[in-house]
């Protein structure tokens, strides 16, 4: 998941994508649409469709100035990628995600995800249900040390959901300023060369918000579904949490079974569903982390489909942290 920048939106890893799907053909599906990257990547380097998903609409307004381009080999569908099997209605040569929140929505101020930007407390991608606001103000003081703890493992966690309480006892909190001033006066003075404060807790707030773990766990198991063999499903990382969830789908779907120790049961050969394609994570290199700040802490991993049946998975299996929000 990104980190607030000022950069304009360049797709993370996209040359890496390209180079190990390579040679591109078929239907793809880019299930983090944003604001094209990927998609027009694909379509230049020979994809016969793109179905493009994004639960933000302002992602489709900006896209028609250009869509047009690409005729009718570019399908836009609004919608979560955890139901990406169901919105693409066809099978699949291969997925796309990149993972967290997109550069345009940063740079809108009301849109409420920068700490940087006085706006509304927002942080919704899809602009419906709970915001930031409801979250920030409504939450039990628990609940709230738990998010910023599981999602963004912030140390200060209990310092800042406490402090977020003794405030809104006083005045309702709604802007982001607000927000990332209380949070800014638990923490200590920001040194030279380190991300700002308020950096974690407004990225668990986010993810808390939009759902983002439960909508990952879904969106690969939807994408296993989807793929036909052979399919590529490629996934961009930009934190430990994500893609420790990515990192144990994949092993666990490429898994045969068998194995077992002296301290656990055998478990029975089983054919896996995907194989690693390449077996470890990619990173950028120094080139692109010059050209392209927000990539640093991006990883790629990629995985190629097999002929096994899909199977539903165990979410605790992935990792996710057990904080009921929703």
């Amino acid at each position: 998941m990104t980190d607030a920048t000022d950069a304009p939106h360049v797709p993370v890893l996209l040359t890496s994508i390209l180079a190990e799907v390579a040679p591109v053909s078929g239907v793809w599906l880019d299930g983090t649409f944003g604001a094209g990257g990927y998609a027009r990547g694909l379509l230049d380097r020979g994809a016969d469709l793109v179905i493009g998903v994004d639960r933000d609409p302002l992602a489709f307004e900006m896209a028609a100035a250009w869509a047009g381009e690409y005729d009718d080999r570019l399908r836009l569908v609004e919608g979560t990628f955890s139901e990406l099997d169901a919105l693409a209605g066809q099978p699949l040569d291969g997925v796309t995600l990149d993972l967290g929140v997109s550069s345009m929505q940063l740079d809108l101020a009301e849109r409420g995800f920068s700490f940087m930007r006085d706006g509304p407390l927002d942080m919704r991608m899809g602009q419906a249900g709970v915001s930031a606001e409801d979250l920030v103000n409504d939450a039990p003081e628990a609940l709230l040390a738990d998010i910023l703890y599981h999602y963004a493992e912030e140390r200060a966690a209990r310092r800042i959901a406490k402090a977020i309480v003794a405030e809104r006892a006083k005045n309702r909190i709604n802007s982001t300023l607000q927000l990332a001033g209380i949070i800014e006066g638990c923490l200590p003075r920001k040194k030279p060369g380190q991300s700002h404060p308020a950096t974690r807790s407004f990225q668990a707030i986010r993810i808390a918000v939009n759902d983002e773990f439960g909508q990952l766990a879904e969106g690969l198991m939807a994408a296993e579904r989807a793929l036909r063999p052979g399919g590529k499903l490629a996934v961009v990382t930009f934190h430990s949490s994500e893609d420790r969830i990515v990192k144990r789908f994949m092993a666990e779907r490429s898994s045969t079974g068998g194995g077992g120790s002296r301290y656990a049961p055998e478990a029975a050969e089983k054919t896996p569903a995907f194989t690693l394609t390449p077996r470890k994570a990619i990173a950028p290199d120094a080139e692109e982390i010059a050209r392209n700040p927000r990539a640093r802490s991006a990883k790629l991993r990629i995985a190629t489909r097999t002929d096994a049946p899909a199977e539903a998975i165990d979410t605790a299996r992935l990792g996710l942290p057990r904080v009921e929000v929703h």
